[in-house]
């Protein structure tokens, strides 16, 4: 069986090897992006792997159909970078990836202390020898309620770390789960937005999500609320969330992916100009702490994630099915 996996990343070449061997795979590795001319080299390919950098559109899956490929996997969990209407019309498998949700769940409660502890303006001034305390007040998550939405994996991964923190936690997803209930209480979204001190996204993007957090949601919460996304850039309206961090309805702000991230994300553009005005602008606020789409890049999850996108086409090719596959 061969495999040819696309933007591979150096941290990931370990990976890849020992798989390939565990799982009785040939792999080819390259670090360029998916693209029509390279399909039209892989005969005697079985399928190929893709990370999240460029669209895998209709033009590039039918160049997949023509070369005899049958199965993508994309080693990330998000997948709406694939055309999937078009995969179910070529008849082409589509996977995603999986990883435990410890890392990306940890990273949300560093960035929930992060901005209560106003750690973004005091690292400014240290790095100018300013070290006074006026402005760098916080407040103490254990006196805060934390409204998480979406109670999967890593929502109640949250949920589990913030429990030791002392503070009230409240939850909505639509379908609730029993052993969330012994932690948090769940509500309905509105009563969510109305109460909470802060509220973490984690919930996959869908298009009846898409901007949920937007200027009428926003105008339901608190004054001074925290909002945290370590999910997807656009469940958030950013003109509706720099409006209100301007008129300081939101009282800070701490995500770790933005709408339109894709080619600055993941790559050094040091030297570059940067199209994106609206993440630009945000950045500039003391109150918002952006990163780079990292919350998931632990040793466990790269490891977690070449592993699914090598064992997943493995599985589709020599069984017909895998847990990993995206029902279309």
């Amino acid at each position: 069986m061969k495999i040819k996996l696309y933007d591979v990343r150096k941290d990931e070449m370990a990976a890849i090897d020992a798989y390939s061997k565990q799982l009785g795979v040939e792999t080819e590795i390259t670090q360029d992006e998916l693209c029509a001319d390279d399909i039209r080299k892989l005969d005697g390919y079985d399928g190929v792997s893709v990370l999240g950098h460029k669209k895998v559109d209709r033009e590039l899956l039918e160049a997949l159909k023509e070369a005899g490929i049958g199965c993508i996997s994309t080693r990330t969990v998000g997948f709406n970078h694939i055309d999937l209407n078009s995969a179910k019309e070529l008849g082409i498998r589509v996977c995603n990836a999986n990883y435990p949700p410890n890392g990306v769940a940890e990273f949300t409660v560093m960035l929930m202390l992060i901005a209560l502890r106003k750690y973004k303006p005091a690292m400014w001034r240290q790095g100018v020898n300013d070290y006074s305390l006026p402005g760098l007040q916080g407040k103490e998550l254990g006196k805060c309620t934390v409204g998480i939405i979406g109670t999967g994996r890593i929502g109640q991964a949250v949920l589990k770390n913030l429990t030791g923190f002392g503070c009230k936690l409240i939850a909505y997803d639509p379908y609730p789960q029993d052993s969330v209930r012994e932690i948090a209480e769940y509500v309905d979204l509105d009563t969510l937005l109305k109460t909470s001190d802060i509220i973490s996204l984690h919930v996959p993007l869908t298009e009846d999500n898409r901007y949920m957090i937007n200027a009428e949601n926003i105008a339901k919460m608190k004054k001074g609320v925290m909002i945290v996304n370590a999910s997807r850039g656009e469940l958030v309206d950013i003109d509706a969330l720099t409006e209100a961090v301007e008129s300081e309805h939101v009282g800070s702000v701490a995500m770790d992916v933005i709408e339109d991230e894709v080619g600055i994300y993941h790559q050094s553009r040091i030297n570059d100009i940067i199209k994106n005005r609206k993440m630009a602008y945000l950045r500039q606020f003391p109150n918002v702490v952006l990163t780079q789409h990292m919350a998931f890049y632990t040793d466990v999850n790269v490891d977690s994630m070449v592993e699914c996108g090598i064992k997943a086409i493995k599985e589709i090719v020599e069984t017909g099915s895998s847990v990993h596959e995206i029902k279309l």
